[in-house]
């Protein structure tokens, strides 16, 4: 019995001593905190927040970093390029403003000359100023040299009425009498020519102009006297006097050339021409306006003579013909000009 006693105190007391120690046990475990859900998934998103912020700041001081490098290392050209956009700006206004020679810069409406104007309040107003300086352009001297130039070509068309007859001019120097035939005569002569400038506008004073060589064929009709009709081949040249002003510039001329009539004197009619094979000279002065360097009219005198040269002799004698009166031309510019202007 005793020892029964005994082993029931012992387990009674391995129960006590268990119990006790699995009270302090679950006493220890209730104290720890375990960590829930959603504590662990704000940790990780501060720490995914941490990160991602890390990072940019280190990507901005990179980006900064590298803007700085090209601002230091484009700063001189940039500094360049404004110098010259601001010169053309400040420049190109006030070329526009002084298209007209002798005339200031104007200054534009609220501001310096230096500053650019307001394009749609100066469109009419530089319109204007182109016109006038075209205007002015036609009393300039720049003007004459664009119609008289060296190596310029025109084509030239004449028309004359020459019903007025008189002695031949050069009688004095020949020895002859200084007289005329009874035989009345009235040309009106055609001619197309070729005009080459030889030179361009020099000389002093009155004198001043340039020479140009012309190239003729002519075809004349006589209503009046017994030929009818007379062609002829002509070369000549003529002296532009060009005035430093104006429109107008005197000329003279001077042509000789070759050519046939149908001559009556062969034929028995008194004071009529002696053969058919001819020369003629053709001598004239007068004014030239220029409307524009391409275009011009011409009117003045010219003097006409025609005779065989005394070859006709002694089987018919060489009267000659000798007539003057208004000779009207055209002269029209051929190609463009020298330097591209139309």
């Amino acid at each position: 019995m005793r020892s029964r006693f005994k082993i029931e105190a012992v387990v009674f007391l391995l129960l006590a001593l268990a119990e006790s120690c699995w009270g302090q046990t679950a006493r220890g475990l209730s104290r720890v905190q375990t960590p829930s859900i959603s504590d662990n998934f704000r940790d990780a998103n501060q720490l995914r927040v941490k990160s991602s912020s890390d990072a940019l700041s280190t990507t901005t001081a990179s980006a900064e970093e590298d803007i700085g490098r090209c601002r230091s290392a484009s700063r001189p050209l940039l500094g360049e390029l404004s110098m010259e956009f601001e010169d053309v700006c400040t420049e190109t206004p006030s070329r526009l403003a002084c298209l007209e020679p002798q005339q200031e810069c104007p200054t534009n409406a609220g501001g310096t000359a230096n500053q650019p104007a307001d394009v749609s309040n100066n469109i009419d107003r530089d319109s204007k100023s182109s016109s006038v300086a075209v205007a002015r352009s036609q009393n300039s001297p720049e003007f004459h040299h664009d119609i008289y130039y060296r190596n310029k070509l025109e084509f030239a068309l004449d028309g004359g009425w020459l019903p007025i007859n008189i002695p031949f001019v050069f009688d004095v120097f020949l020895g002859d009498a200084y007289n005329k035939t009874p035989l009345n005569y009235t040309l009106v002569p055609l001619i197309a020519s070729l005009r080459w400038h030889i030179d361009d506008v020099n000389g002093p004073w009155i004198f001043r102009g340039n020479w140009d060589m012309t190239v003729s064929g002519s075809i004349t009709l006589i209503p009046r006297g017994p030929e009818t009709r007379y062609f002829s081949y002509d070369m000549g040249i003529r002296r532009n006097f060009v005035p430093h002003r104006g429109n107008v510039a005197p000329y003279l001329d001077g042509r000789l050339g070759l050519g046939q009539i149908d001559a009556k004197g062969p034929l028995g009619v008194s004071f009529a021409q002696g053969q058919n094979f001819t020369f003629t000279v053709n001598l004239g002065s007068g004014v030239r306006y220029n409307f524009s360097p391409r275009y011009a009219l011409s009117a003045g005198l010219n003097w006409m003579h025609i005779s065989n040269l005394y070859l006709s002799e002694p089987a018919f004698s060489n009267y000659g013909i000798n007539v003057y009166g208004p000779m009207f031309g055209l002269d029209v510019r051929l190609g463009r000009r020298r330097h591209g202007i139309p």
